[in-house]
């Protein structure tokens, strides 16, 4: 089905004082062309002030800047989400591999954030945590003002315990391994930066456990401290284990720049990542919550043997 289209909306920054409203949508949008960028403000997609404007219009601090996207067809993708707790404050789902958690990257409607928004119109519950688009498993999400805080909390204190499952090549570690690489910002070609391994990033904790050994593929069980984005795929790259079929990080822990002809994203899918278990403090009853979700087949350590 084609969306409803949206509306993008921001403001002039002094930074960016001076600069041609073409320039400035080329610059800080690098996933389309400059061409791509100058058809849109001719057509009046773009206006300055609630006004069509002019691809070379230099732009001034504060000024108000709307791209009107028109409709488009999004990629499909599972659509439904199993609720595995729910009360007033809290709700924990299970969020299936495939669907985005926030929209980007041609992705508005068909988002887990929307699905909430229909069917939580009056008060939407707000994720605490975030899952990737490949990523299945356990999401927390906050129904009240209060739970928010004190969830957010818990996440900023690393009370909140998660362990998930995924899958790597053969791996000579021992059993069990530790990986606390620090996670920052690095460059990319289309989206100005995506998240790797980086000296001058965020500390992060992954510790490590193999499920079962084949020949060709390992079984890990990991349980992270910390939340850092894609911080298991990160991390597993950087140890020289790229999750198997992961198109975005290679050995290292750094984003590939080229698959298959194309400059990959981290919505790109095809790996196997799930979120297991998750463990926290009722933020009203402080009641110790544990929470298991079984994990798809690929992920069943029985299939491994």
């Amino acid at each position: 089905m084609i969306n409803q289209g949206y509306v993008y909306q921001e403001h002039v920054q002094p930074r960016d004082q001076g600069l041609t409203v073409l320039a400035y949508y080329t610059q800080t949008y690098q996933h389309s062309s400059g061409q791509e960028w100058e058809a849109r403000i001719v057509s009046g997609q773009i206006l300055l002030n609630d006004y069509p404007t002019d691809p070379d219009t230099c732009l001034q601090t504060g000024q108000h800047l709307q791209y009107h996207r028109p409709p488009w067809q999004e990629p499909d993708v599972p659509l439904t989400f199993e609720v595995i707790y729910e009360d007033p404050d809290l709700m924990v789902i299970a969020k299936p591999a495939g669907l985005p958690v926030l929209p980007g990257a041609g992705f508005l409607e068909h988002t887990l954030l929307y699905q909430l928004q229909y069917r939580y119109p009056h008060k939407t519950p707000v994720p605490i945590h975030r899952l990737g688009r490949g990523t299945s498993g356990l999401m927390l999400l906050a129904r009240s003002a209060r739970a928010r805080a004190h969830l957010s909390q818990q996440m900023r204190n690393q009370q909140i315990h998660k362990i998930y499952r995924t899958l790597v090549g053969s791996i000579t570690t021992p059993d069990q391994f530790t990986i606390t690489q620090p996670i920052g910002k690095l460059p990319h070609p289309s989206l100005g930066y995506v998240y790797g391994a980086s000296l001058t990033g965020l500390a992060a904790h992954s510790s490590c456990q193999v499920l079962r050994r084949h020949s060709s593929t390992t079984l890990l069980e990991v349980t992270i401290r910390t939340g850092r984005p894609h911080q298991i795929r990160i991390h597993l790259a950087f140890a020289g284990y790229p999750l198997l079929n992961d198109p975005l990080y290679g050995l290292g822990g750094v984003p590939l720049l080229l698959t298959e002809g194309k400059v990959p994203v981290p919505g790109d899918i095809g790996y196997h990542l799930h979120a297991t278990q998750l463990r926290l403090q009722h933020p009203i009853t402080k009641a110790t919550m544990d929470l298991n979700y079984p994990p798809p087949p690929e992920l069943v350590d029985s299939l491994m043997c």
